[in-house]
């Protein structure tokens, strides 16, 4: 019975991996060949960013990369609870979440006619379909095309909320889960627009290891012995084995840009993810409590570091 079932499965959901990804590479072929510009429209209404006042430049510019439940410009995993509360325990930060990082045209899915047909009847091809965008980031044939075209997309997200280039503002990332495919290809483009400090904080990041992070200042590793999707990714990408010395990945390794913080015993997904407002500490704080305080402190850590280098002014 049990081995029928599984027939069942296979055979239903095999015809939909086989589409997805075929049509995963699309939406990246068509930015390759100019044939639509990536959409720089909002929901009406929606703020380019929120936090800091836009009156006066941010300590810095958090930029979120949510994991693959992203649909729309509004941050869809967990209700935007984790950006609210980045927004409320820190705010001399300008924070930006409408960042499409499965989408090299900038286009929701969620808003699409076809999508929101497949949401009510497929829910699950709109899950595959994010899934397959991470893979399509990480093949080295597609690579290149997608880091300048969402490296892009968030540059000039940024823009529109304010940032000025040389301007000296560090410009940080944090990305949950496939995010971090996203962050740490976006990283060259970015610098070469916008010539910001840039710093990188993966929470369970999924990604392969093989994008060039130089140009990035330093990347915090939020983990847990709990995330197993996580521990997936360190081993079917051969790039994240230490084997690898010239990987991206691991040439930072070497160059000290990495620093991995335990956030046990939380897990990727689920009632215990590292988001969950439910799930409590021995300290009474909530898993996304603990997640907003560290991601907090990491930014002003660095911030104040960069502040004593630099020096007082003259």
């Amino acid at each position: 019975m049990m081995e029928f079932a599984l027939l069942l499965l296979l055979g239903g959901v095999g015809p939909v991996l086989i589409a997805e990804a075929l049509l995963a590479r699309y939406e990246v072929l068509v930015y390759a060949a100019g044939w639509r510009t990536p959409t720089i429209v909002r929901p009406k209404g929606m703020p380019p960013a929120r936090g800091a006042d836009a009156d006066r430049p941010p300590d810095a510019y958090l930029v979120y990369l949510d994991g693959i439940g992203k649909r729309r410009f509004h941050d869809t995993r967990d209700g935007g609870r984790l950006v609210k509360s980045l927004i409320d325990g820190a705010p001399e930060l300008r924070v930006l979440g409408q960042v499409q990082p499965y989408s090299p045209l900038a286009l929701p899915l969620a808003d699409r006619p076809v999508w929101k047909w497949l949401r009510r009847h497929i829910g699950l091809v709109l899950f595959l379909h994010n899934v397959m965008q991470t893979f399509v980031a990480a093949d080295r044939r597609y690579r290149p095309l997608y880091n300048r075209a969402v490296g892009s997309q968030i540059a000039t997200q940024l823009r529109y909320a304010g940032y000025q280039p040389d301007s000296g503002i560090p410009v940080v990332m944090l990305s949950y889960s496939g995010g971090a495919q996203v962050a740490t290809g976006a990283v060259e483009e970015l610098w070469s627009q916008l010539r910001s400090p840039l710093w990188l904080i993966t929470l369970g990041g999924f990604h392969n290891g093989a994008n060039d992070i130089s140009h990035a200042q330093h990347l915090d590793r939020l983990t847990s012995t709990g995330d197993r999707i996580e521990r997936v990714g360190t081993w079917m990408f051969p790039q994240r084995w230490r084997l690898f010395r010239w990987s991206g990945w691991n040439r930072a390794h070497r160059d000290g840009k990495i620093t991995v913080h335990r956030l046990d015993p939380a897990t990727h997904v689920g009632p215990r993810s590292y988001i969950s407002p439910k799930a409590r500490l021995p300290d009474g704080r909530s898993h996304l409590d603990r997640t907003a305080d560290t991601v907090i402190a990491l930014i002003r850590d660095r911030l104040s570091a960069t502040a004593e280098s630099d020096g007082p002014v003259p």
